[in-house]
């Protein structure tokens, strides 16, 4: 049986296109038990796959705006003592950033990652047993599936990804047929103009389409409530964990978003998704479909889709 850490941490977004590493290390060794070392704050993401065993949480955002604090001291030598617990045949570091790395040197076994040319923060590649180059101009998807099929010698995937994450049951009373609006991401320049996704709800009225809208920031609920006033088809969701919001998205007909890690999630969840993008480039971290839904990226560095782009592309998803 291989014992295998995969160290990716953070964002969202991140560590959602390293979701498929699982199902491409499962595939090739059946009775592997894969752990997990993630920011926990997206710890639910991990929990969704079965195919990962354990999964440690760590808290460098809130560890570094706390760093002279006893606890945090303390919850950092507890989490050493749990990995090191574990003799690994292999740790794979898909992050290749200088925290991750860090954290990959704590775990007891073999330890791979990135070459110091193929990763943002070139002293991580430091700490690995063994690097590989692995080009920038490729998804992050494929880079991270590439960097575990030659960790652990198998050939490198070329087929659809498979996320191979389940929702757990939602519990909230929602509209039968809906479109789950992921309007809230994490830079204003990255945000749709509030009238366009009033304009999308006018339109999915018009084919007794509901607009399901969550939220996770005060900023966020303002804007939702905004466009919920302008509409009679608006459910304005309570605030949500991760794991609650994937249980919603798992019942939409489709999912819009910005570019935001929620977005995403939808794609993994198997929802036919739309992304929106205006302010980056969704060449290399775009959401990616999988084997059975599409997933649909519009615009760029300043690149507005419109409404009717929008519409014209989801008339083909649903």
């Amino acid at each position: 049986m291989q014992r295998i850490l995969i160290v990716k941490t953070s964002s969202l977004g991140d560590v959602i296109h390293c979701l498929p590493v699982v199902n491409d290390i499962h595939q090739h060794f059946t009775n592997a038990q894969i752990d997990w070392v993630v920011e926990e704050s997206f710890a639910d993401i991990p929990h969704l796959h079965a195919g990962v065993n354990q999964i440690f949480s760590v808290a460098m955002r809130r560890w570094k705006k706390h760093i002279f604090s006893q606890n945090t001291w303390a919850e950092i030598s507890d989490l050493k003592k749990l990995i090191k617990q574990n003799q690994y045949d292999a740790i794979i570091d898909t992050q290749g950033l200088l925290k991750s790395a860090l954290i990959t040197k704590q775990a007891n076994g073999t330890k791979y990652g990135y070459d110091k040319q193929s990763i943002r923060e070139p002293i991580a590649s430091w700490f690995y047993d063994k690097t590989y180059a692995i080009s920038y101009q490729q998804h992050a998807v494929s880079r991270n599936r590439t960097l575990a099929a030659m960790s652990l010698d198998y050939a490198i995937p070329t087929n659809a990804p498979n996320y191979g994450i389940t929702a757990i049951k939602c519990e909230l009373a929602l509209p039968n047929q809906f479109v789950i609006a992921l309007h809230g991401t994490s830079r204003d320049s990255k945000l749709w103009p509030v009238a366009n996704w009033i304009e999308l709800g006018r339109e999915l009225a018009k084919k007794n389409l509901d607009l399901v809208l969550p939220w996770a920031t005060e900023a966020e609920l303002a804007r939702a409530n905004h466009i919920a006033n302008q509409l009679a088809n608006v459910t304005v969701l309570p605030k949500l964990s991760i794991a609650q919001i994937a249980g919603v998205i798992a019942k939409a007909h489709a999912a819009v978003g910005v570019d935001t890690g929620l977005s995403h999630l939808a794609t993994a969840l198997n929802i036919p998704t739309i992304a929106i993008y205006t302010d980056t480039n969704p060449v290399l971290t775009g959401v990616m479909s999988g084997a059975t839904k599409p997933a649909i990226n519009l615009g760029g560095i300043a690149q507005i889709p419109s409404v009717d782009d929008v519409l014209n592309v989801l008339k083909t998803l649903i």
